[in-house]
């Protein structure tokens, strides 16, 4: 099981603070996701900064049990 925890806009928009889901990748977490809750684009989340266990990781990162993911909306302001 995998934790994947919700920031900024994304977390907004969908409602999701927190939620725990089976997943192996990236995409097939992205595929996930998109399921759980209409509210989330696939656009959303490639927009997402992308963390696992605390560290900056690409789309092509493997999952494992336990591990816990984190994806942060980009923020605009001036």
């Amino acid at each position: 099981m995998i934790t994947v925890k919700l920031y900024g806009l994304l977390r907004l928009d969908s409602g999701i603070r927190e939620l725990s889901l089976d997943a192996k990748t990236i995409p097939e977490l992205y595929s996930r996701l998109l399921e759980h809750s209409d509210r989330i684009t696939k656009k959303d989340l490639e927009g997402c900064v992308l963390l696992v266990n605390g560290k900056v990781c690409g789309r092509r990162t493997k999952l494992a049990d336990g591990d816990v993911v984190q994806l942060l909306s980009p923020v605009a302001g001036g």
